[in-house]
């Protein structure tokens, strides 16, 4: 299975983990859940479902409820639900305590992250502290040929260069903070009390707690002019 058929595989058996859905609702869900890491093409939705129906991971009902609304791929109105089977949930949970080299790297990283809240602590620490090692990797190379290539580039190159280096700057920055906040138990579904209402919402995050971190955002890099 490719890297980018797994990650939507992940996606797909993780939103239906948490409640049946239409293909439609679950096309939005997955917009918003992909578009914010990575292009997600439709197309490759329904033949991922359809894979995921033959081997046994969800089932297709037809409810007696409305149609949703038509979509531009099928031009046809569609009222199947998807929902986990025993083997498709069993396949989820051995996918979220995979902590892997596959899920450091970009392509699956961000949305192994945005099921962090359903995620083992020990597992989570794993793929942190593998992410991590993984982007300090990325900098040193990225640093090397920064060095090596400075007289060979003109300004606005080096530039962008920079404006690389520091995002990946940014994201370590930000993983050692994540990884700090693990390590002081103050996250996630194993840092309270299983079944506590005093210290949890039901959501998997401490009552009264701020929201948690997000991935850091680029900021544009200062152009050559402005140095």
């Amino acid at each position: 299975m490719s890297r980018r058929s797994g990650v939507l595989e992940f996606a797909v058996l993780g939103l239906l983990h948490d409640a049946p859905m239409h293909g439609y609702e679950l096309r939005k869900r997955l917009n918003v859940l992909l578009g914010s890491f990575r292009a997600f093409s439709y197309g490759t939705l329904y033949p991922c479902l359809k894979s995921l129906v033959a081997q046994g991971f969800l089932v297709e009902d037809n409810p007696d409820v409305e149609y949703v609304p038509a979509t531009a791929l099928n031009g046809k109105r569609s009222k199947i639900v998807y929902r986990l089977s025993a083997e498709g949930k069993q396949r989820f949970e051995e996918l979220l305590a995979d902590s892997g080299p596959d899920a450091w790297e970009d392509e699956h990283f961000g949305v192994r992250f945005a099921f962090f809240g359903q995620t083992d602590r020990s597992v989570r620490m794993r793929v942190l502290e593998g992410r991590r090692s993984r982007l300090e990797e990325r900098l040193e190379r990225m640093r090397s040929s920064i060095s090596r290539t400075r007289e060979r580039f003109d300004d606005y190159t080096l530039e962008l260069q920079r404006h690389g280096l520091e995002s990946v700057e940014r994201e370590v920055r930000w993983l050692n903070e994540l990884i700090e906040t693990e390590r002081a138990n103050r996250t996630g579904r194993g840092g309270t009390s299983a079944g506590d209402p005093s210290t949890s919402d039901g959501r998997g995050q401490e009552a009264g707690s701020a929201d948690p971190p997000r991935p850091p955002h680029d900021r544009p890099g200062r152009s050559a002019m402005e140095r």
